[in-house]
């Protein structure tokens, strides 16, 4: 199996987890006199089994992507965390260009000239040029982890 197939089935199975994790709660108490819409300890049981192959999912494909060179040099998990870290980097960026323009939901425009004036100490425009650098560098790396994931077989 693929590396990418394994994530695609750790998303599944997360899902799937999630969905018996909401209707086993819902299930979980009801009124006297009526029967429960579903077995809630048999989705315990159920929901109990899904985390055990996500479990595994997870382990193995940690074990791939540690142990799993990327083109340009590092691991997957070291090209993981630098697109983490440049996912962060850019909201840094648009949420400071965000706040300095006024759009980030700051101070409300004067109203009056006797109010006092909102003003920055950041350039604006070369906030928004950075983010544009880091959103595109955070593209061509995700496409490379991707392509990766297509190449690399599963880990046992």
């Amino acid at each position: 199996m693929r590396l990418a197939e394994a994530l695609a089935l750790r998303a599944d199975a997360l899902k799937r987890y999630q969905e018996i994790r909401v209707r086993a709660q819902t299930s979980a108490r009801y009124q006297e006199g009526e029967e429960p819409a579903e077995d809630a300890a048999a989705l315990v049981r159920e929901a109990d089994a899904v985390l055990d192959e996500l479990e595994d999912l997870i382990r193995r494909i940690n074990l791939t992507n540690a142990g799993s060179e990327m083109p340009g040099g590092g691991t997957i998990t070291d090209a993981i965390a630098h697109r983490d870290v440049l996912k962060m980097r850019h909201a840094l960026y648009t949420g400071a260009a965000d706040w300095a323009s006024g759009r980030g939901g700051g101070a409300a425009p004067r109203q009056l000239r006797s109010e006092l004036r909102q003003l920055t100490n950041l350039n604006v425009a070369q906030l928004r040029d950075r983010a544009d650098v880091l959103a595109r560098d955070y593209r061509v790396l995700d496409t490379a982890i991707q392509q990766r994931n297509w190449e690399v077989d599963l880990a046992d």
